[in-house]
């Protein structure tokens, strides 16, 4: 059985948040809900329940918004690399200096670690630590399904910004060409923002890596 992938673009700007969902199994797991939390809580009940676990590429405020309204309702553990704990405590005053406003997690996260190998039914899912755009900014792939979940270090046409607190231009630069870069062409790439790509055709056409 394969992956079932529901992508919602969600938030004024216009990020995307992941239903992604075992279909052996029906075990569902939601990837950066970053706002519009009765679209995702209705888009749940579309695939058939509750999900299992929120995993989050990274904290900045667009991917973290709807946490704490999802979690009313599916009361589910949030995985984070602890190097974005800064950010995630911070996701008001994040949302401020752009004039938005988001609440607050209002849970304490689960630590990620490069290397983790998360379960979604039967498929494995491993995270791959991609700093640059944020500290603790990770990936998660499905060597089995051929599937990449980039967050915001890698979209088709571009790649993430590093003008933000807390970026790193040359860790991004790394994260891209040792740990994304590397993977198979036809790996699909589901990014933070945007329409899906693949590993070979950013590496053949994006203007940042070529």
């Amino acid at each position: 059985m394969s992956l079932a992938i529901r992508m919602l673009t969600v938030g004024p700007v216009a990020a995307n948040a992941y239903l992604v969902t075992d279909e052996a199994t029906g075990v569902t797991v939601v990837i950066d809900p970053g706002d519009d939390a009765p679209r995702l809580l209705a888009a749940l009940e579309e695939v058939g329940g509750p999900p299992s676990e929120i995993w989050l590429t990274h904290a900045h405020f667009d991917h973290i918004g709807a946490v704490a309204a999802l979690r009313e309702t599916h009361p589910v553990p949030v995985r984070l690399h602890p190097a974005d704990a800064p950010l995630y405590d911070d996701a008001e005053r994040q949302a401020a200096w752009f004039g938005m406003r988001v609440r607050p997690p209002g849970v304490a996260p689960v630590d990620l670690a490069d290397g983790d190998r998360l379960a979604l039914g039967e498929h494995v899912f491993e995270v791959l630590h991609t700093p640059g755009h944020a500290p603790g900014h990770v990936a998660f792939y499905a060597a089995d399904a051929g599937v990449l979940f980039s967050g915001d270090a890698l979209f088709r046409g571009s790649v993430g910004r590093t003008d933000l607190p807390l970026c790193d231009p040359a860790a991004l630069e790394r994260s891209l060409r040792e740990r994304l870069l590397v993977l198979p062409d036809e790996t699909r790439v589901l990014s933070g923002h945007g329409p899906e790509t693949t590993i070979g055709l950013e590496r053949r056409t994006n203007p940042f890596l070529v």
